[in-house]
Parts: structure tokens; sequence; C-alpha cells
């Protein structure tokens, strides 16, 4: 079998996948509302994954975070519920970087070995992983019970009578100590459920900058107040207390960028991150998601990223940035392999969907990111997103149909997709903390359209509507063509433009462009409105004609999603036309063989 172009990377919030309750009590219990659990990632779940056209998986919420759930009899402490948001806790309060969640093992003293089987089953069945980092904040309450030898704790020999000082690992509040901030409206911790701990306090002192920045030592409610903020050698005025990269360092290599470091003296949490990071890249771990990567330095991202790259030259290194500006820094000084495309592709996208905005605006998304398009990973949903079938998103699962067709064909770049969206899950669950449109990540929730999929550990669809089967289809057939198209990872031309001016009917609710290498010819078309079909003509400008050598002519094309339809290319004096008539929400995928 030919091996994949582009990468598919299927994210799945481990807590939630193989949860079969279906309770869904609001801010229940891990034993009222389930949980599921490495092992339910079985040979069977892994390769119906795969099936659906992924290449990696990320399992998000790996690592040991902070969570309301008495562990003390495996020698974990509990955490106080005015610092946990929810009762699961959120993944990204991390409280132990060398130890694996406690809730998604069967035997909790044997957590980060089961996590390892894992490891070795998700390999065995053909896939990757990768999992978080978190470097800009850790849990309020981090301990590190599980260090390797010579490890120290973060904060263990900070000197706290100080606000900064460049091996500290966080920065303090000299003299004051931290408040628990004042909850909105009627929120309390668990709903209100009594429990020893939460008492509106926690103890902490000197108080700690929290995650997002803030310097108060009784936060806002709004802030990231159950973490707090690593120093990575950024002084309180913005200036840098390390080492800077040499202009023009952002064209060398990750050897170079290794060997830079070397023989540099940099701040104690550089130290402590990477270590971490080869940690689990030598457990086999393929690679990482980095949470809220740009408040972190480009320059400590030099260095982690290229020692891992020394350990694994193929380790997979994706970035949270939502900074357009800071982009290129982040992928050439950096060395990140991809970003997030969010402020640009899937925003624009979204606004598409909901019919409010013109896919004009497509053009000039892509052109400004040509240069890095391969970097730029693509996705619908996430953790952190709305669901596509939530009112407060698009209300109807199936709009993401042309926004998908397009998000994972118009670039080299990676794919990314969030379970449960290839069966249309609404993330409608009042789980707890926060509020329904996207699918809990604090709370011990049951995810029903998934569930309905996952049938009891069959992971058949045998309880999935026909709407929902029906959906699941369109993302298979459409994934294992992507990961398979030699087009796809090779030249890009927009032909939108040119139909926006010269074709009739062509309008800026369809969008056009075309794919192609020296061994396939794509033109690919969607339609996003979700009520009207749209006939026309569709013109292949000169230059396309030419670029691809079609000769004068008649070639019946091949749709390639779902084989029913085969128009016809007309070549004639340097021009090329094809009849197009889509459907609402319909997209064709045209191969080109002369």
């Amino acid at each position: 079998m030919s091996q994949p172009h582009k990468i598919v990377v299927y994210q799945v919030f481990t807590r939630l996948f193989g949860n079969t309750n279906t309770t869904n009590k609001t801010w229940g219990t891990l034993a009222e509302n389930g949980v599921g659990k490495f092992n339910d990632f079985n040979d069977l779940a892994l390769q119906e994954i795969k099936a659906l056209g992924t290449t990696h998986i990320w399992y998000t919420g790996v690592p040991h975070h902070a969570l309301i759930n008495d562990y003390t009899a495996f020698g974990i402490s509990n955490d106080d519920p005015d610092v946990v948001k929810g009762r699961a806790g959120s993944p990204y309060a991390v409280k132990d970087y060398y130890n694996v969640n406690p809730d998604l093992a069967v035997d909790p003293a044997r957590r980060l070995e089961e996590f390892q089987e894992l490891i070795v089953r998700t390999h065995n069945n053909g896939l990757k992983l990768i999992i978080d980092i978190v470097p800009n904040h850790i849990a309020r309450k981090y301990e590190g019970k599980n260090n390797p030898k010579g490890v120290t704790d973060f904060g263990e020999k900070d000197d706290t009578s100080i606000e900064y000082k460049r091996d500290n690992n966080f920065y303090y509040i000299p003299g004051e100590r931290f408040s628990v901030p004042l909850p909105e409206g009627t929120y309390k911790p668990l709903g209100g459920e009594s429990h020893p701990l939460s008492d509106g306090k926690f103890d902490e002192f000197p108080a700690k900058w929290t995650g997002n920045g803030s310097r108060l030592a009784q936060p806002d409610f709004n802030d990231w107040y159950e973490t707090v903020k690593v120093n990575y050698g950024i002084r309180p005025d913005g200036t840098k207390d390390f080492p800077e990269l040499p202009d023009g360092f952002g064209e060398k290599d990750f050897k170079a960028h290794f060997d830079f470091w070397k023989d540099k003296d940099v701040p104690d949490s550089w130290k402590k991150f990477r270590d971490i990071a080869l940690y689990w890249i030598k457990m086999d771990v393929d690679g990482f998601r980095y949470d809220m990567a740009e408040m972190v330095p480009v320059e400590f991202w030099s260095y982690m990223n290229s020692a891992i790259k020394m350990e694994n030259p193929e380790a997979f290194l994706l970035a949270e940035v939502y900074n357009p500006a800071a982009y290129r820094d982040y992928i050439h000084l950096g060395k990140m392999d991809y970003l997030y495309d969010k402020v640009e592709l899937y925003d624009t996208l979204k606004s598409v969907m909901q019919g409010k905005g013109s896919t004009d605006n497509i053009i000039g998304i892509q052109n400004g990111l040509a240069d890095i398009e391969h970097h730029m990973l693509h996705f619908l949903e996430n953790h952190d997103e709305q669901r596509i079938a939530s009112p407060e998103f698009a209300g109807e699962a199936m709009l993401a149909k042309p926004a998908m067709v397009l998000s994972a064909t118009i670039s080299s770049a990676p794919t990314m997709i969030y379970f449960g969206q290839e069966v249309g899950e609404s993330g409608a669950e009042n789980a707890g903390f926060g509020s329904p449109s996207r699918t809990s990540i604090f709370d011990y929730v049951g995810v029903p359209h998934h569930q309905r999929w996952m049938n009891g550990g069959k992971f058949d669809g045998g309880k999935s509507s026909e709407s929902e089967k029906s959906l699941r289809d369109f993302y298979q057939r459409l994934l294992n063509f992507t990961i398979y198209s030699p087009a796809l990872a090779s030249e890009y031309r927009e032909i939108h433009s040119h139909n926006r001016q010269h074709t009739e009917w062509y309008n800026d609710r369809v969008y056009a462009f075309v794919r192609w290498n020296g061994d396939q010819k794509l033109i690919i078309i969607s339609n996003f409105d979700r009520n009207d079909s749209f006939g026309f003509e569709l013109e292949l400008p000169s230059e396309t004609v030419a670029t691809w050598g079609l000769k004068d002519g008649e070639l019946e094309l091949t749709e390639k999603l779902y084989g029913t339809s085969r128009p016809t290319l007309l070549i004639q004096d340097g021009k090329a036309k094809v009849k197009v008539d889509l459907k609402p929400l319909e997209s064709w995928i045209l191969e080109v063989k002369q």
C-alpha cells in the first residue's frame, strides 16, 4: 500500500471516548456519570479510528492534572475544588508531569503502565500518537511525586522573597497571600456540594502570578485562576534574561539550533520542560500539542524542540498560536512543525458556514500563508471550539461538509478532526463548569452521538441514526482520499476569482481551486449554501490549462468522493470548461486524466 501524503490527526478527549454511561447528571461524580479508560482504546477501537482515515491520535488530557476524586490510597493528595475547574478538572492544570491521570486507569496504581500499553497498541495498529504539554502554566498545587532521580520539583528552589529571579520557576507577589477569586453569579464549586476543602480558601503564600499573567493576589474569576504562570526568564518589564538567537538563525536546521544552546546558560524552567518532553519521547510518544505556545518565548522553543528532534527527528510538534504576526517566528525560530490555522481559515470558514461570510475572503488567506501553508494545521472542531452542530455555531452537522472538503484539501497541511465531529456531536450537555456548545473538558460526561456510534464497545455505529451514519461515511471517504492523494501534497491555485469574473451564476457561496502534481490533477469545488443548488460552466484559466498541458478535446472526469458524477471537461483553444450542477452543501473532487 502506498504511504500517506497528508497527515490526519484525530483528537480524542481520552476520559470521554470510552465512557458508555448516559446519565449526564450536572456536576455528576465519576461513579454517577462514568469515565473512559486507556483500555477502551482496544485494537477494535483503534482499527476503526484508523479506518476513518486517521494517521495520528492526539490523546488529550493524559498528564496527571488536578481533579476532584479521592486517590489518597495511591499516594495522591486531594485537590481543592476552589482551584479546580469542574469536577474532573482541566487537562491544562497539570499536577504531575511524570505520571498520567489516574481516572484513566483501570488500576490507578498501574496508571503509567496502562498508558505505556496504550502506546504499544496505538503503534501496533499503524497509528502515531501525541499528548499535551502545557509549558506556560501548571496546576496551582503541583506535586512532582514521580520525578526521576535528580529532578527537583517546580518552585522547590525558588527565592519567594522577590517578584522575579531568572531561575525561579514562578513569579511571586511578596508579602501577599493568594485569595480565591469571587465567583460570578450563582456559581459554586461542585455545584454547591459540600466538600472538606471547599471553603473559599487556598493556602498559597506568597501568592504567585496566575497562568494567564494576572499579577493580582486575588485573580478574576475569568482568569486562569486554577494555574500559576511559569517563569522562562522574561522579566516583569518584558525584557529577556537569556541569550537570543543570532540574526538569520531561522534558516538553520534543528541540529544547528541544538548546537547553539549546548553551551548556553538558560533559565531553570527551560531545563525542566526539556526534560519532561524527552521523558515522554523516550517512552515512544511521537510528539506533542503545545498549549498556548505564544505565551512562552520563542527562544525556549528553539531550545526544547531542537533537543526533541535530536532524539526523534520525526517527532510531531504542534503549537496553539493565535497571533499571525508571530507565525513565522514560531515555525522558523521555534522549530514548530505545525501551528493552528485558527484566526484566519477556521474563523473565515465558520463565518461562511453560518451564512454571514463570503468565500471571497479565502483567497487572501491562502495567498498570505503561501510560504508557510504546509505548517498551518486545519480544523473545524477541537476541544476549545463550539461543536458545529450546536445552535451557537451552525445548528446542523451537515453544514460542515463543504467546509470540511475545503479545509482538508486546500493545502498540504495536516487536517484535524475532534472525536464525535464525524457523527454530528452537538455538545448540548450541561455538565457543570462552563456552558453547552462545547463538549465539557472539565466534568464527567457522556458524549451521546459518539456513544451511539461506539455501541457499547462494538464501534460499529449500531445505535447511530441514518444521518449520523451518512455523515461518518462522508468523513471516511474524504479523509481516506486525502491521505493517499499525491496532488494534495503539492501545488495549489485558486480559480475562484477567475470564475467570479467570467462565469455566470458563479457566486461567493461556492469556492473552486485546483491541486496537482506530476501524478494527479484535481478540480475541487464546494457549495456552501444550505438551500440552493448552483449550476454553471466552471472555467479553468488558460494558465492552468497550459500548466497541465491539456490538449484540445473532451475528457471524462472522475468524482472521487462518491463517484456518482462523471462530468466532461471540454478543452478548446487554450480554455477548458466543465458543466457543474452542485446540490446544496455538495462538493466535487474531480480528477483530470489525459
